[in-house]
């Protein structure tokens, strides 16, 4: 099972909420890309779209006003 370890994504300010919220709307697209395209995916798209997201490929971009909550 992947489990990463998130402080380093967390630390810049960013919320679990976003972080939760950006890994689900990015594992939707990279699904129904793959949908779109024919294309057997062998690893599940929550698992991709984490990957992206910690190896900079993503960027998630946080309003101000919820970043300290």
């Amino acid at each position: 099972m992947f489990n990463p370890d998130l402080n380093g994504i967390l630390q810049d300010h960013l919320s679990r909420y976003s972080l939760v919220t950006a890994t689900a709307k990015l594992a939707r697209e990279i699904a129904a890309e793959a949908e779109e395209n024919h294309e057997i995916i062998t690893e599940k798209p929550v698992t991709l779209a984490l990957d992206k997201i910690l190896d900079g490929e993503y960027v998630i971009v946080e309003p101000e006003e919820i970043r300290n909550i």
